[in-house]
């Protein structure tokens, strides 16, 4: 059975943070994510993370329960969120002594209800092989997107769905990754330097696509900060420069009518999910 994968702890001096278990038959993916989602709603706690992917037998799951009991000895009863579909594993993990969040079974009943069908039980589905025809997708859009990331290249414009522009560091590139793989958007990115601003215009080989450019802005001291870490205390890192750009881009975004957000407080999450509405993606 893989090791548990640990996240952050508490600091010396400061009360031990309760412990976090995210349970799976498969990845863990859904289980990271969706509990920590719940987790967010309680932003002056602290956890210790420890996510345990591909319990897959019984003798594993046994010894997840002896590990999660072997925490609640200490005193502090730990959380449990899993999302094994494998009734036989998941009634296993049910059973420890955490507090026990069960993500997947507690709605398959309404769902077997509502489609008059049982559900297969098969694990993996949400983040393997199960949909070739999607994760084949995805797979040649992360392709796409480190090919014409930053400008690289101007092959196979028309074929993109979204084109993300911006100055340096607003995020330009972890967003177009995130895209592609969890969505299988064929999207690009190119930076927008001072020669551009210059004239309003985009780059030329973007002009013929402006209907499918997105910008991203940003916070100028917090871009400062980002930049100052790649260059420190140069002209490109300078809050003046950074305040310069970032003025001028929405300037040239408004100029050619492309919507645009500022990245500067937003996640790659919420970044994403506000270019695919906007997008109409």
């Amino acid at each position: 059975m893989p090791d548990a994968h640990n996240g952050e702890t508490t600091g010396a001096g400061q009360s031990p943070a309760p412990v976090v278990f995210f349970l799976s038959d498969s990845t863990g993916i859904t289980a990271e994510t969706l509990g920590s989602t719940l987790l967010t709603q309680f932003p002056n706690h602290r956890f210790e993370r420890r996510t345990i992917p591909f319990i897959t037998t019984v003798v594993e799951a046994c010894r997840v329960v002896d590990l999660i009991d072997g925490v609640a000895a200490t005193g502090s009863r730990p959380i449990v969120f899993s999302t094994a579909v494998n009734r036989e594993i998941r009634d296993i993990l049910s059973q420890s002594k955490g507090h026990f969040v069960d993500l997947f079974g507690t709605h398959m009943a309404q769902l077997e209800d509502a489609l008059h069908a049982a559900a297969s039980g098969e694990p993996g589905k949400a983040h393997g092989l199960g949909d070739a025809i999607r994760y084949q997708s995805r797979m040649a859009a992360i392709e796409y997107a480190i090919e014409h990331d930053d400008g690289q290249s101007i092959r196979a414009l028309e074929r993109a769905q979204l084109i993300l522009i911006a100055p340096s560091r607003c995020g330009k590139t972890p967003t177009t990754m995130y895209l592609a793989l969890q969505h299988g958007i064929l999207a690009a990115n190119f930076p927008l330097i001072e020669e551009d601003f210059a004239t309003r215009s985009l780059p030329e080989p973007l002009r013929p696509f402006v209907h499918k450019c997105f910008g991203l802005t940003s916070v100028p001291l917090r871009l400062s900060q980002i930049r100052q870490e790649r260059r420190p205390d140069s002209k490109y890192a300078s809050l003046a420069q950074c305040s310069w750009e970032i003025r001028n881009a929405e300037e040239t975004y408004r100029f050619n009518h492309i919507p645009y957000v500022n990245s500067g407080a937003m996640s790659v999450e919420e970044i994403s999910a506000t270019i695919l509405q906007q997008m109409n993606l």
